[in-house]
C-alpha cells in the first residue's frame, strides 16, 4: 500500500516540477515516470523495513 501511495506521490511531483520548469507535454510525462520509479523503490524500501520492525 505504501509503494501505492509513494507512486501516486511521485507521478504528482514530478508533474509540478516538470509544470514549474515550463515543459512540454513530453516533458511533464518524463518526469512523472521517473518521479513515481524513484517514489516507487523509496515506498517498496520502507515497506520492507516496516515489515522487518513488526
Amino acid at each position: 500500500m505504501i509503494v501505492l501511495a509513494a507512486l501516486a506521490l511521485g507521478a504528482l511531483a514530478g508533474f509540478t516540477h516538470a509544470r514549474r520548469r515550463n515543459g512540454n507535454t513530453l516533458d511533464k510525462l518524463q518526469y512523472m515516470a521517473v518521479y513515481a520509479m524513484i517514489f516507487a523503490v523509496i515506498g517498496l524500501f520502507a515497506t520492507i523495513a516496516l515489515e522487518k520492525m513488526l
